[in-house]
């Protein structure tokens, strides 16, 4: 292995923060010289403050804009390209995201190709699925405002989509797709449905965990020959770990606040935070089991209807598919880092004075279980459509998706996935 196998190197977007802060925007894109800008946002979004707040700056500082509103809920790859033909046939020099990680990433998508107008789809989607090319070209600016407390894709140089002939997501990595600025405005959150809020909280709460429990970043192999192939996600390391732990004590605090009173500003505004965060922490970190395995449940979904999301279309919510797995995963991979899993346990309110570290998985499992019993999350897979029979094509969703799985503390074969998911189908 090469002498710098054991570095690793902290990325993250510009994050500004306050109350209102999106007014700025109009002089920001001012000050990066625009004069054509694509808005990207959804159906259910255009018509509220978040985005009328970013047209008004727009109008006020007379930037000239385009209107994208056709982003899907949970992108698939058809949602991408139409999104990425929109921008192809105007010329923008600037890119606007307002909405959660669906807007978020599929803004980032149109971006990617706009600049790259001789690729194919899958140049840059990750291997196995797509072919990994490095991005050589660069990217216009762009500019994410967040409007869940959620995916912390304002952070990160991920864009996430299904695949719809694989039925599972897939997605894009590399740090050239992180924003150029992420505006935090916890006024926007205030606008979330309840279950909105949970399940994007859910999505906070497994980033910080998975990214505080994955596997070192000192043991990740193999190493990279050249720092421009180090991978986005890098394994655990000190200064994610930073973020993650404060991001876990946020998620304790207020994530329960958040979704029974969307009225309270100070607990929706610290989720906010606390997706930033967590943000930072993963986007460095990585994730690992729960997203792996969370990926084949969202494509496989068969007629769930998710509360409180007005979508046509059957869904799994992100956060949903990634939480549901949860006690399962951290029972299994606690057995490598028992101190860490307790501390998390710890963290969001078990007593663990007397625990043994050989206990580490159930406690933090249960833990975890009260969590989602206290905030009436459905009881396990089956509660969402799975029966046992899907099994075998959840597992099977699950292998492509090693960018993520291979850092799960913990190696495991298919025999471990099949029980991983046997165990989630009931949680209560």
């Amino acid at each position: 292995c090469p002498a710098h196998s054991h570095m690793y190197s902290m990325a993250c977007s510009n994050i500004r923060y306050g109350e209102g802060v999106t007014k700025e925007i109009g002089m920001d894109l001012q000050n990066l010289g625009a004069r054509n800008v694509c808005l990207m946002t959804d159906r259910n979004l255009s018509r509220l403050p978040p985005v009328t707040a970013v047209l008004d700056s727009l109008a006020k500082h007379g930037m000239k804009y385009e209107c994208y509103d056709n982003v899907r809920v949970e992108p698939t790859d058809s949602s991408f390209k139409a999104a990425i033909d929109f921008a192809k046939k105007r010329d923008f020099d600037a890119y606007i995201a307002v909405g959660g990680g669906s807007v978020i990433d599929t803004c980032k998508a149109a971006n990617l190709y706009a600049c790259h107008p001789e690729a194919e789809f899958l140049d840059f989607v990750n291997a196995p699925i797509g072919k990994g090319k490095p991005i050589t070209g660069s990217l216009k600016p762009l500019i994410a405002v967040p409007t869940t407390a959620g995916t912390g894709s304002e952070t990160t140089g991920v864009a996430i989509f299904d695949f719809e002939d694989l039925k599972a997501k897939t997605g894009i990595a590399n740090r050239s797709l992180r924003p150029t600025l992420g505006m935090i405005d916890p006024l926007h959150t205030l606008h979330m449905p309840a279950q909105v809020a949970a399940n994007s909280g859910f999505d906070v709460l497994c980033h910080a965990l998975e990214s505080y429990t994955a596997l070192p970043y000192n043991m990740r192999s193999p190493c990279p020959d050249n720092p421009i192939s180090r991978p986005a996600y890098q394994g655990s390391n000190p200064v994610s770990d930073v973020w993650a732990r404060h991001a876990l004590h946020m998620v304790a605090k207020y994530l329960k606040r958040a979704v029974r009173d969307p009225g309270d500003v100070e607990a929706r505004s610290s989720m906010h935070l606390a997706s930033v965060f967590a943000g930072i922490g993963f986007g460095n970190a990585g994730v690992h089991l729960c997203h792996g395995m969370s990926y084949p449940i969202a494509g496989n979904v068969k007629n769930h209807k998710a509360k409180g999301y007005s979508v046509d279309h059957p869904l799994v919510p992100h956060g949903l598919s990634v939480v549901l797995t949860s006690p399962a995963v951290f029972a299994f991979t606690a057995s490598m880092c028992p101190e860490r899993h307790l501390e998390a346990a710890e963290i969001l309110g078990a007593d663990v004075r007397n625990v043994k570290r050989e206990d580490a998985g159930c406690v933090l499992a249960d833990t975890l279980r009260n969590f989602l019993y206290d905030l009436e999350v459905e009881d396990g897979l089956a509660a969402i459509g799975y029966v046992k029979e899907d099994i075998p094509t959840l597992v099977k969703g699950t292998i492509p998706q090693e960018r993520v799985t291979k850092l799960a503390p913990r190696s495991h074969t298919e025999e471990d996935l099949t029980d991983l998911f046997v165990a989630s189908m009931k949680l209560y």
